[in-house]
Order: structure tokens, then C-alpha cells, then sequence
């Protein structure tokens, strides 16, 4: 397994995609942002990440040390302001304001992409066949990136007290086509979804870490797929076919 994997998924797009990502996941104010709270959740997906040995885009660490800075602002006392003082902006406001921007280029997107796909249904082409697995369109609820990287950071969490030891015994190679192998043998009999946790034996941090990078490449080649009912539920894999 190299000793770092680049995750490219279409929904990996930035810190700010990913602060967008937790703002609607937890349906915080974007006008009232709760600071503490978020500079947390998102630390901990970048702590997932490293453990994870993914290759982390400097712009991720910068708005880490931004959250961190705004943070710090926050918890500092507030002196007393005298009447002809100037007004002191939010320290938040800055943030709040590249975050709106950045959620209506978004929407913007979005739409765009949705009146190019109405386009491309003026112009007919003579009839062809059509098969079943290729008109599936993924389900509501569609597990993404964000959604998986929170998932395997509980796995890690759950896996801390028990798990060998890695620094005792000299480091197993995984292979990550073995994994995918494995995760297709383990749900091809069956029909109904199962755990994505069901995924992880209890094992070494790098066997975690081929499993989840095998998931993640089984998602790209369409084989599998993961899915949440709703942004707190559990993760649920089954086959693109089911």
C-alpha cells in the first residue's frame, strides 16, 4: 500500500465545501456561527484524515489555523468600550461572509449544471438499448466524502483500546485489490445492506486503512455504494446492483 493515497472525489472540493458540509449537517445559523463547536468537528475530520496517512491540501491546514485564530479572538476577555470607540467587527464575520459567497457559487453551480442537462434532452438521437443497471440513478441519501471520513474517524475511535499495537510488530503490507476482493465476496449473497462498520475486523490501523481506501475505489468503479436514511443515521453499504 503506497504510504499516501490522494483522495479524488468530486465532493472533496475544499475547507470550505467541508465547513458548508458540517453548517447543513448540523443545521447551524451561517449568520451565527457557533465557533467553538465547528472548529472541533473540523478538526477532527483533519485528524482523521491524517490518520488515515491521506495527503491533506495546505489550504485545509490554513483555514484550520483561521478557525483556531478566530477561536482564540472568541475567548479573549472583552475590555470595555467606551461610546466614541470604533465598532469592533465580529471576529466570525469574515468567515460568515467567504462561506455565503462560497454557498451561493455553489447554488449557482448547481443550477447551471441542471439547465445543461435539460439542454442536453432537445437535441434526439435514434432509440437504443438501455439497460437496467445503467438508467439506476444512486439513491436519495448517497454518502459523501465528508460523510465517509466521519465514519472511518469512528471506526478509528471505536478500534483505540483494543487494536494491536503496530509500534510491537514490524508493519503488514495490505493490499488494497485483495480488500476489494474481500468486501465484494462478503456482500454478494446478500440483498439487503449491511453496516459499513461490519467492514473493519478488529485489526491494525493499516488494515483499516486498506479497507477504507478499497471502499472508497469499489464507490468510484460503481460496485458498491454507501448510504445514510439521514445525516445521523448509520452508514449502510450495498451493491451498486441491489
Amino acid at each position: 500500500m503506497p504510504d499516501h493515497y490522494q483522495v479524488k472525489l468530486e465532493t472533496f472540493e475544499g475547507p470550505l465545501d467541508l465547513l458548508l458540509h458540517l453548517i447543513n449537517k448540523y443545521e447551524i445559523d451561517i449568520y451565527d456561527i457557533p465557533v467553538s463547536e465547528i472548529t472541533s468537528q473540523y478538526m477532527a475530520y483533519i485528524h482523521t484524515m491524517q490518520q488515515l496517512e491521506l495527503n491533506i491540501a495546505s489550504e485545509y491546514l490554513v483555514m484550520a489555523a483561521t478557525l483556531l485564530e478566530i477561536k482564540s479572538k472568541l475567548l479573549l476577555p472583552n475590555p470595555t468600550v467606551e461610546i466614541e470607540e470604533e465598532y469592533e467587527e465580529d471576529p466570525r464575520e469574515e468567515l460568515m461572509r467567504r462561506l455565503i459567497e462560497y454557498r451561493k457559487y455553489k447554488e449557482a453551480a448547481e443550477h447551471l449544471k441542471e439547465r445543461e442537462m435539460e439542454q442536453s434532452q432537445v437535441h434526439t438521437r435514434p432509440p437504443m438499448q438501455i439497460s437496467e443497471q445503467e438508467t439506476q440513478e444512486l439513491p436519495a441519501g448517497a454518502a459523501n466524502i465528508y460523510d465517509m471520513i466521519e465514519a472511518i474517524g469512528k471506526v478509528m475511535e471505536r478500534r483505540k483500546w483494543n487494536r494491536p499495537m503496530e509500534t510491537s510488530v514490524k508493519r503488514q503490507e495490505v493490499s488494497i485489490d485483495q480488500r476489494m476482493g474481500e468486501i465484494m465476496e462478503k456482500i454478494k449473497d446478500i440483498e439487503q445492506p449491511i453496516s459499513f462498520y461490519q467492514l473493519f475486523p478488529n485489526k491494525t490501523r493499516t488494515y483499516i486503512v486498506a479497507t477504507f481506501i478499497a471502499i472508497l475505489e469499489l464507490m468510484k468503479q460503481k460496485r458498491i455504494n454507501c448510504k445514510q436514511e439521514s445525516n445521523l443515521d448509520e452508514l449502510m453499504v450495498y451493491r451498486y446492483d441491489v
